[in-house]
């Protein structure tokens, strides 16, 4: 964890794109109510379920236009160069000083991935065309890629991100602190040393946490799945666990050395608000 100590901790939070007016009145609340425990940048993702980029860059003007430092992230599956090329110079003239590049999912019934197959060729890709403007965020998986063929592979694409010019990565969310840690290990062994921030993802919901973890491959430690499908339909209980659970985790990663964290907030204000209260965490 020696390479993760010498990095300055920052904090983030994540937000998605609503697709009502409803969605985009609970996003503003979220965003008003996170905006006050000021974090280093807030990211967009790019569509309900990474399948769309619709809705991204409104989105991203209106939290760039709250004051806040906006990443949004780009995906390069089914993308021609051209069309990155226009979101990457209209993001310029917005003001946007970070990206978070992904490979992203391939669409259902789309054959072609477009003009680039992998985030190391999208990352390259930006700095061919926009030199050092963007602070480029990409993604990580301590528990590994659910696609990838192997453990050591997907350590090997992790470190071509880097080598094609990203600053630092964010971690897919996990619950089991090894590994993080060894993750970071192997990176070191690999030369990679830039900042690998931990993805948090609250626990408040057990039937959606499971839904998600099986689409991302994330794994809930038995131990914590059975504590939590105790609690049954005594959502308040699970709830309080769940969230006493993530601080607990968030605490020993900074404790470990982690340079920060990044929060999933599901565009929603209060489980994160609590965890960051409970570590007694401040904002830039």
């Amino acid at each position: 964890m020696e390479s993760q100590k010498q990095h300055p901790k920052q904090f983030s939070f994540e937000f998605f794109p609503p697709k009502s007016e409803e969605g985009a009145a609970k996003l503003r609340l979220a965003r008003d109510e996170l905006a006050k425990l000021g974090p280093k940048y807030v990211s967009v993702t790019f569509g309900a379920g990474g399948s769309t980029q619709a809705g991204t860059v409104e989105t991203v003007r209106e939290l760039l236009a709250a004051g806040l430092d906006t990443a949004p992230h780009l995906s390069c599956i089914g993308s021609s160069r051209e069309e990155i090329r226009s979101l990457l110079n209209g993001y310029i003239e917005m003001g946007v000083k970070r990206i978070v590049a992904l490979r992203g999912d391939m669409p259902s019934g789309m054959r072609e991935s477009g003009a680039f197959h992998y985030a190391n060729e999208l990352v390259e890709f930006i700095r061919q065309e926009t030199g050092d403007h963007f602070h480029i965020e990409v993604a990580a998986y301590p528990e590994f890629h659910p696609q990838a063929p192997s453990a050591e592979a997907d350590l090997d694409n992790f470190a071509n991100k880097v080598g094609a010019g990203a600053n630092a990565a964010i971690t897919q969310y996990f619950y089991n602190l090894d590994a993080y840690l060894r993750f970071v290990e192997e990176c070191e062994k690999r030369g990679v040393e830039i900042p690998i921030v931990p993805g948090v993802m609250p626990i408040t919901n057990i039937k959606q946490l499971a839904r998600f973890s099986a689409m991302c491959g994330a794994e809930i430690p038995r131990w914590l799945r059975l504590r939590l499908e105790a609690y049954g339909e005594d959502m308040r209980s699970l709830r309080a666990f769940g969230l006493d659970v993530t601080t607990e985790l968030c605490r020993r990663l900074l404790e470990a050395g982690a340079p920060g964290l990044h929060f999933y907030t599901m565009n929603q204000a209060e489980a994160t608000r609590i965890i960051w209260t409970n570590l007694g965490l401040k904002g830039d």
